[in-house]
């Protein structure tokens, strides 16, 4: 293979010139149907949003390296795309079960304090993700949780429990989860590492979680953080 072959391909370096061109009107036009949709920060990106950035940066990809495909091409798909959005938008603002359906729903992960494992075993999110979007929103423990909601757009909402009503709980820190107990002091509280229920340790044989049958234990933690 040649070094201009590699390089440029079959198009030769003429084209070049083209493709800066045909980039920078891409461009150009990326931003002005990006300012018709309303864009929201990435991170505020819903799934079916999410999926007209692709389809955006799609019909905008070809145009740019492609000879064969002129730039009226992509604006045609540009206002297909434009067109469905704001369609399907107002389709969601009548209708909540479309709604649903495009965005999914929001899940209580965490309700009134008791970690709910089944609705978190239904979500593509791991206990690793769960525990450090908590601690970016200073959680220590999840005694401190009174509600956790996975909101449609991925992130995760906390409501915290007011300093006289924080309860024992797991402790989230990634040190503190390493800390499994073997030995158990009576009267003390501990917290199951699989699914965060915390209990009194009485004097038993088999000391077994109640909620998930599993047996790994943390000492629990009621820490109150200043907020």
């Amino acid at each position: 293979m040649e070094i201009n072959e590699f390089l440029f391909g079959d198009t030769g370096t003429s084209f070049l010139v083209s493709i800066m061109l045909r980039t920078f009107v891409m461009f150009l036009l990326i931003l002005i149907f990006l300012r018709l949709l309303g864009k929201r920060g990435i991170k505020q990106l819903s799934v079916f949003e999410l999926v007209v950035i692709l389809g955006l940066g799609s019909a905008a990809g070809d145009p740019m390296i492609y000879k064969e495909i002129g730039v009226f091409s992509a604006l045609v798909a540009f206002s297909v795309v434009t067109i469905c959005y704001k369609l399907l938008t107002v389709l969601v603002f009548k209708f909540k079960w479309i709604e649903t359906l495009v965005e999914g729903k929001e899940v209580y992960i965490i309700k009134k304090g008791k970690f709910s494992i089944e609705e978190f075993r239904k979500e593509s999110l791991s206990k690793d993700e769960f525990f450090m979007e908590l601690r970016l929103q200073g959680v220590f423990h999840l005694g401190q949780v009174e509600y956790a909601i996975l909101e449609t757009t991925g992130e995760v909402s906390v409501y915290f429990f007011d300093h006289e009503h924080t309860k024992y709980g797991l402790p989230i820190l990634p040190d503190s989860l390493k800390k499994t107990v073997k030995a158990f002091e009576t009267d003390t509280f501990y917290s199951c590492t699989f699914c965060g229920q915390t209990v009194k340790y009485i004097a038993q044989n088999n000391f077994i979680c109640p909620k998930c049958n599993k047996n790994e234990w943390v000492k629990a933690s009621n820490r109150k953080v200043n907020r």
